[in-house]
């Protein structure tokens, strides 16, 4: 029997077989898919966890195992945010673009250091990148399910309309802020449906552009932390292996 055949890689190949569900159920109008979609992300995100401590309790880690794990959360997060990008207008490329090249980046130094013999040194920063990532996906998935279809146009026509304007998405989600800060003082706190409904005129936004800097901040600390991995005497090692 393949000793990659077990209960720990298959959760891993089922947690990326469950990113084209995803994206399905996002797409529907109605609300009871959004809230499948809310499922099925945490269900992933729960997986995650399982696969390594199970794959280590029942000593069934496997190289194969080892090189999908971290590759799954990828292919997930970069899923989740790019889909968002097409239904939310606060969503931006570059984020997305950040983010990716990020663990674009991180990959190639976990490469190089495999093949100089070593390995890479992870940070605290880089288990709070994830937190952050997991938390800015499941906020927009939360505002996605209680905000109506109707309101997340509207929300989505205040951006497009911005952006024809020639307004950054920075100063519109910060219009939006204000606006409500001032009215919340003025008027007071509005009821539920309406609170929900201006809160997801920034929070998503800003949620997103908090992940992308800590994303960012996280790359930069594996490189400060890993540099003897890109030093130029130590990638010709690399590159004269490859030769022979």
């Amino acid at each position: 029997m393949n000793s990659n055949i077990n209960i720990p890689n298959t959760l891993t190949v089922l947690r990326v077989a469950s990113l084209p569900f995803f994206i399905w159920f996002l797409y529907q109008k109605e609300q009871a898919y959004h809230i499948a979609a809310l499922v099925l992300f945490a269900a992933a995100s729960v997986t995650d966890f399982i696969d390594g401590y199970l794959a280590r309790k029942w000593k069934q880690e496997t190289e194969f195992g080892k090189f999908l794990d971290p590759l799954a959360d990828k292919i997930i997060v970069v899923g989740c945010f790019t889909t968002f990008i097409f239904l939310h207008e606060q969503i931006e490329l570059w984020m997305v673009l950040l983010i990716v090249g990020r663990d674009m980046l991180i990959t190639t130094l976990r490469f190089l250091a495999i093949r100089q013999g070593n390995s890479i040194r992870t940070t605290m920063l880089g288990k709070v990148k994830t937190a952050f990532q997991m938390g800015a996906i499941i906020l927009i998935l939360i505002f996605f399910i209680l905000v109506s279809s109707k309101k997340r146009t509207l929300i989505n026509d205040v951006y497009h309309s911005g952006k024809e304007a020639g307004f950054t998405v920075f100063t519109i989600a910060s219009g939006n802020a204000e606006a409500f800060f001032l009215s919340w003082k003025e008027e007071g706190v509005p009821g539920w449906g309406e609170l929900v409904f201006e809160l997801g005129g920034f929070v998503p936004y800003f949620g997103m552009l908090l992940t992308t800097f800590i994303t960012v901040l996280s790359g930069i600390r594996y490189l400060v932390s890993n540099r003897e991995v890109l030093q130029p005497s130590a990638i010709r090692r690399v590159f004269r292996k490859n030769g022979n």
